[in-house]
């Protein structure tokens, strides 16, 4: 070590992800050469971007490649590229932290489950790491283009790792120092192997010294080794769909995402036309630990003219569709496009509109021909599915027709009705898709408003995700049949008169009305008889244009006012109580009564007491009263 070196402590979320790393992924080693040669292709695809605008910077060396090495005697593995490479501050950057969001939540789900665990490390991107799996040291050895200065960075991957200056050229070459379990990577055979099973498809070559037996008879061992490509070296996409095999493309699906599961679908298609472009996109089978973070990098990376221009291109799809990976090809954009022109270029457009519609073309594909799998897709990302219902009118039919739901006609609160499905178990003279939000699906299948329709047999959707409610604000009618909230004032039951309508209003001759309308005061909107209780003493309907629970929390969580609103109390003239407390002449029992109703209508809803004391004072005068009788 010179003097020049200095020691620096590995970030303590990289420390804890070295450990982790370690346990699981030990079962599936080999895929550390599958990052080593990914991050490789990155840095070459990154090289080549920059000399267009800076041809200097690869003029000395433009024929790009990734050379393997290794040496079975000293037990050591060499993966080395001419790309882009790093400087100094780059190195402790990149190598020695892991400065990405949401560090914490994915350090929070990992829980020593090999396979959930891989799942979610791959998803993370932090693929270097795994060289520890291997190597009981790691030594890499990098120049970034355009400077003089190398730098050798090294670590044993426990507390801290070392850099220094050093000679290097252009470029990076990591050097393994093998573990003496997995010296089967210091072999030529194992390591062309793994090489053709995970990075054939990269578009750059993959070189190895030839064998010996390579050599033509009587030819002499050269002084310099000679090296020979050892995978396909063309890009993937610019094939015919017709001559790659699926393992080819879930493959390259790994390498881009580095996800370490088999994608659940792709689609690959070429456009030619006034408007040429090639795109291969890609379902993950799991949603990532991000998805949900809106500000996250997502979207597809983007080539013109088979050269790299930017990771993460996300004008190519809708917010929606952010966990759809992939790439876009296009022949007709400038290749020193940028982000700023992309977002005003018509083009662009264009294809975003063409790769949204072949997505959920895909998707509906898949939801007809291959239910349980589309399933598993729609308990991955059918929530972040429905946003979209709200940022793409142009595309709303589309995406209603791939929604599914729980329902009261379901057992269990798996969401495998589709709006279809619904229709056809209409009953005669039902021209409404009735639906009902709650806070959980317990909430939702206990609620009082379902009485009457299971009565009556007639089918509820239950809605209890985050996003239900602003979905329905954008979601009116399907196939011309609207939709309505079974926890409205207005509601209309199939075979239901004028007449029956009018019986649900108000009415303030009513006596028993009018003395529970006393009692609760400004508490309430209205009092009125239900016809939707069957079971249930009471329960709380909201006006038609009252905001809903779920709405009013989310508005409530963003800072914003939330506007006042008042429930109608609707109560089951039928019921033992309301007999009851029909011949109650006490007015003040009669009133601590009707507020505990009023309370419990609330709670059975999933709301919260506005004065939980009063409530509990109440409670305690009547069951006092009750013992004394």
């Amino acid at each position: 070590m010179s003097d020049q070196a200095e020691t620096y402590g590995f970030q303590t979320e990289a420390k804890q992800l070295l450990k982790l790393m370690i346990q699981s992924l030990y079962s599936n080693r080999e895929i550390f050469l599958r990052e080593l040669i990914s991050n490789a292709s990155d840095a070459i695809d990154r090289l080549r971007f920059r000399a267009i605008s800076e041809p200097e910077l690869s003029a000395e060396d433009s024929e790009y490649a990734i050379t393997i090495g290794f040496d079975a005697d000293a037990k050591t593995l060499t993966i080395e590229d001419n790309g882009i490479g790093m400087t100094r501050e780059e190195v402790i950057d990149n190598l020695g932290t892991i400065a990405k969001s949401g560090t914490a939540e994915f350090l929070d789900q990992l829980t020593g489950d090999q396979q959930q665990d891989a799942t979610l490390i791959g998803q993370f991107g932090v693929g270097f790491y795994s060289t520890f799996i291997v190597a009981d040291e790691v030594e890499v050895l990098t120049c970034g283009a355009g400077t003089d200065q190398g730098t050798r960075w090294v670590s044993a991957g426990e507390d801290e790792f070392t850099v220094e200056d050093a000679d290097a050229a252009r470029g990076t070459k990591v050097t393994l120092h093998l573990k003496g379990d997995a010296l089967e990577f210091a072999d030529g055979f194992r390591l062309r192997a793994v090489v053709r099973k995970y990075s054939d498809h990269i578009g750059v070559p993959v070189r190895m010294p030839k064998e010996a037996g390579a050599k033509e008879d009587g030819e002499a061992a050269p002084e310099s080794p000679e090296f020979e490509t050892i995978n396909a070296a063309t890009a993937l996409w610019t094939r015919s769909r017709s001559t790659v095999e699926d393992d080819e493309y879930k493959a390259f699906y790994k390498h881009i995402s580095h996800d370490f599961e088999d994608p659940l679908s792709w689609s690959h298609n070429k456009v030619e036309g006034k408007l040429e472009y090639t795109s291969l996109v890609y379902l993950p089978k799991h949603a990532p630990f991000d998805l949900w973070n809106r500000e996250s990098p997502r979207g597809l990376k983007l080539y013109v003219q088979r050269v790299f221009i930017m990771d993460e291109a996300d004008q190519f799809l809708p917010m929606y569709l952010r966990f759809v990976k992939g790439i876009v090809d296009c022949n007709d954009l400038p290749l020193n496009i940028s982000r700023e022109i992309l977002q005003e270029d018509e083009r662009v457009t264009s294809i975003r509109n063409a790769l949204t519609k072949r997505i959920l073309s895909t998707l509906e594909t898949m939801a007809n021909k291959e239910p349980d799998q589309y399933q598993a897709f729609w308990d991955e990302f059918g929530e972040v599915l429905k946003e979209g219902m709200g940022e793409d009118f142009s595309n709303r039919a589309a995406l209603s027709k791939l929604l599914r739901f729980a329902s009261t006609r379901e057992d269990g609160s798996v969401k495998n009705v589709a709006l279809d499905q619904y229709l056809e178990r209409m009953v005669d003279d039902q021209d409404q898709i009735y639906y009902l939000v709650a806070e959980s699906f317990e909430n939702a299948k206990a609620s009082p408003h379902l009485e009457v329709f299971r009565d009556k047999g007639i089918e509820v959707v239950l809605l209890f995700d985050r996003i239900d409610e602003w979905l329905m604000a954008n979601l009116a009618e399907y196939e011309g049949k609207r939709f309505q909230d079974v926890m409205r004032a207005d509601l209309k039951l199939p075979g239901a008169s004028e007449e029956d309508d009018a019986g649900d209003q108000q009415d303030e001759d009513d006596p028993l009305t009018k003395r529970i309308r006393d009692a609760l005061g400004d508490r309430v909107e209205g009092v009125r008889r239900s016809k939707r209780l069957t079971d249930s003493p009471a329960c709380l309907v909201m006006s038609e244009f009252a905001m809903g629970a779920q709405m009013k929390k989310i508005m409530e969580a963003t800072g914003q006012k939330v506007p006042d609103s008042k429930p109608y109390f609707e109560y089951n003239a039928e019921h033992p109580l309301l007999v009851r407390l029909d011949g109650e002449s006490d007015e003040d029992r009669f009133a601590d009564l009707v507020l505990v109703l009023f309370d419990q209508a609330s709670l059975a809803e999933g709301g919260t007491l506005v004065d939980s004391t009063s409530y509990v004072n109440r409670m305690n005068r009547l069951l006092l009263e009750l013992l004394n009788d």
